[in-house]
């Protein structure tokens, strides 16, 4: 009643306040009610202090929150300028790490190679050495076969067989060379014509007895070594004579012991093979026998 009563009395614009003030005053009066009407609580517990606590020490928040639509840009810089900071901070750890990588591929790259290189030359080293072992034992193999050659040589220096022989007749026992005695010397010198490693053997035989026999054998062997060296150039050294007078001997190829009955010079050719190779054997210097006459 005291309300209207008063309204009549009010002009419209104070009519307008009054009611603006109660439609306000209705909501604040009617959120102050329950909090003194409330019963006195228990005190909070520490987590719930620490929340309070966070949320009210914590960012504040304008009235549209996080984002400002009207932020100016100091503001934007303030709030993105540590995060720039941060971005800057990894590329260059990035860059730093890129930059050791390639250092580290580098490093490894050039150790790969000198290793390779290292390998190659060793492997050069290795190959040469091989080759000179192999000419080594090639040139230790050629000595050895020299050597082996050399004393096959060695040994056979005084291994002398015989190549042919013939038999040199003398008339009367005379120191004399008939015609055919000089045939046969002649033919067997041309066999001997640039031969080498060769020898001949001459043996002086006479049927007469003691020392008439050796003296009469041993001017025989004289007389066909003296016509070999003067008319044939046959070397003194490659002659050797025994005077045998009428001692018998033994024909070759048989087995029964001949006597001596004419005087006669059997000549044996003995030859080296090691000296004389590449010489071809006499062709002519067949035996003969001491029925021969000139």
């Amino acid at each position: 009643m005291t309300i209207k009563a008063t309204t009549r009395n009010l002009f419209p614009s104070q009519i307008a306040v009054f009611a603006l003030a109660t439609a306000i005053g209705i909501p604040a009066y009617a959120q102050q009610t329950p909090s003194s009407q409330t019963p006195q609580s228990a005190p909070p517990s520490p987590s719930a202090t620490q929340a309070s606590s966070h949320a009210t020490n914590g960012p504040k928040e304008g009235f549209w929150g996080r984002v400002n639509p009207f932020a100016g840009k100091k503001w934007v810089h303030k709030q993105t300028d540590p995060i720039n900071d941060r971005l800057s901070e990894l590329d260059d750890v990035n860059a730093k790490n890129g930059k050791d990588i390639q250092d580290v591929d580098g490093r490894a790259q050039a150790g790969i190679r000198h290793a390779q290189g290292t390998a190659d030359a060793a492997n050069e080293a290795a190959n040469a050495a091989n080759d000179q072992a192999g000419k080594a034992g090639l040139t230790a193999q050629n000595a050895s076969g020299h050597v082996d050659k050399l004393n096959s040589t060695v040994n056979g220096l005084d291994q002398y067989h015989q190549s042919s022989e013939l038999e040199v007749a003398f008339r009367g026992g005379l120191p004399t060379l008939s015609v055919a005695a000089r045939k046969q010397l002649d033919d067997l010198a041309t066999t001997l014509a640039g031969r080498q490693g060769y020898i001949l053997e001459l043996e002086a035989h006479s049927p007469a007895a003691g020392a008439a026999g050796i003296q009469n054998s041993e001017r025989l062997a004289e007389a066909v070594k003296r016509y070999l060296v003067t008319e044939h150039e046959i070397p003194v050294y490659r002659l050797h004579s025994v005077a045998l007078g009428n001692a018998q001997n033994a024909v070759s190829g048989a087995s029964t012991v001949t006597p001596v009955r004419t005087s006669n010079v059997h000549i044996r050719l003995m030859e080296n093979s090691l000296a004389a190779q590449g010489a071809a054997s006499p062709q002519d210097a067949s035996p003969r026998t001491g029925s021969e006459r000139p």
